[in-house]
């Protein structure tokens, strides 16, 4: 009896620690991702552009800009999560007395699972609004994911501050690498558009090559160290490094040189927030991470009636390969049944929010049943 309430606060500052990163991962699919998703499949107005080269999105109006760009942390943040998740899960699984050689294993199975997701559930979905269908093998977030963790397992192992130099270098290298917007029409080989250059052709089009977004999880490993290290000290630099990095972006965009990939388009406010996304340029990181880690240290300390309220999206937070392969689906029927030929944003903007409702119990229900799962169940594994 006189374990007992070491057990418990040692449970209670791991769900403490845990809720801000499920809290952050949960509002970045329902804030972000399933709306941005929402304008792609209901709205149909979803830009194409922010590419490296060719042309950038143009804004119709502030809502249509303001709907697209609320969603540039989403991605970001989940390479960044799944970099913090992987650190967390390896040293649990270490402590439970698994050998790196296993733990790798199990990354390396979970990396190329979410691969084959990607071509075999996730793509089909990305076909279903009318006149979108293409023959080229799309190679999106899953696939990145799936790269990133394969690659990460290796990595996990390195200091915080070599995982902190390994990000800056792949930020900096990948810009180095890239020509000029003016060659994006140039022929580039498979293993190039696989690793580093986003874009293609009939045959395969790479959104998320490899290195480019593994920057992020490297990031998120260094923090995921903190975490399980010392977390209180992690979590309170949360805000104050936030604030630096959205500064530094500020500074870089208005410069407008090295770390924008390409130059400002116009002069209004739109045009400087309108950045390249393919791959993260440096100044989508500083402001998405920014973002995000100010986001992550509120959560981290906000009081426990808002803990409360946020357990529906923590739910989200904690089933994330079900609420995205599912939201993909759900949001795609909802466009073809409500709005086959695309609806206004406040329409989109009240099917979105349904939708959320529609996929709360489906992700709950899978939930209970994951966590009663072992760890080594493959079920476990999303």
């Amino acid at each position: 009896m006189s374990d007992q309430p070491a057990v418990s606060t040692v449970k209670s500052s791991i769900a403490e620690r845990l809720f801000a990163i499920d809290a952050l991962r949960g509002f970045t699919m329902a804030l972000t991702m399933a709306l941005d998703h929402s304008n792609y499949f209901i709205a149909q107005q979803h830009p194409f552009g922010e590419y490296w080269g060719g042309k950038m999105p143009v804004y119709p109006n502030a809502l249509a800009a303001f709907t697209r760009m609320v969603g540039l942390p989403g991605a970001p943040a989940f390479y960044f999560l799944m970099g913090v998740s992987m650190m967390l899960m390896a040293h649990s699984r270490l402590r439970k007395g698994w050998s790196k050689q296993r733990l790798i294993r199990y990354f390396v199975l979970r990396g190329f699972l979410l691969m084959a997701l990607q071509f075999l559930v996730a793509n089909p979905a990305w076909n279903i609004v009318a006149g979108e269908k293409t023959s080229a093998i799309y190679f999106g977030a899953l696939y990145g994911l799936g790269g990133a963790m394969i690659i990460g397992s290796l990595l996990i192992w390195l200091k915080p501050w070599h995982l902190i130099l390994l990000t800056a270098m792949l930020f900096v290298g990948t810009e180095i690498y890239l020509p000029g917007p003016q060659a994006w029409r140039e022929a580039f080989n498979p293993l190039e558009r696989l690793l580093l250059v986003p874009g293609g052709g009939s045959v395969i089009w790479v959104s998320f090559p490899i290195l480019p977004w593994l920057a992020f999880v490297t990031l998120g490993m260094a923090f995921g160290f903190g975490v399980t290290h010392d977390p209180k000290r992690t979590f309170r630099w949360c805000i104050p490094t936030g604030i630096a990095m959205i500064a530094a972006f500020a500074g870089v965009r208005y410069l407008d040189g090295f770390g924008n990939l390409r130059p400002i388009q116009g002069d209004s406010l739109v045009d400087f927030f309108n950045l390249v996304k393919y791959p993260p340029s440096i100044v989508l990181g500083l402001l998405a991470m920014g973002a995000n880690l100010i986001f992550l240290g509120l959560l981290y300390y906000s009081p426990g009636w808002f803990r409360r309220l946020s357990q529906p999206i923590i739910v989200f937070g904690q089933t994330p390969l079900q609420f995205y392969l599912a939201h993909l689906y759900l949001y795609g029927v909802i466009g073809l049944l409500v709005a086959p030929q695309g609806a206004s944003l406040p329409v989109t903007y009240f099917w979105w929010i349904v939708g959320l409702i529609i996929l709360y119990p489906v992700c709950y229900w899978y939930r209970k049943f994951k966590y009663r799962q072992p760890a080594e169940s493959l079920w476990r594994l999303f």
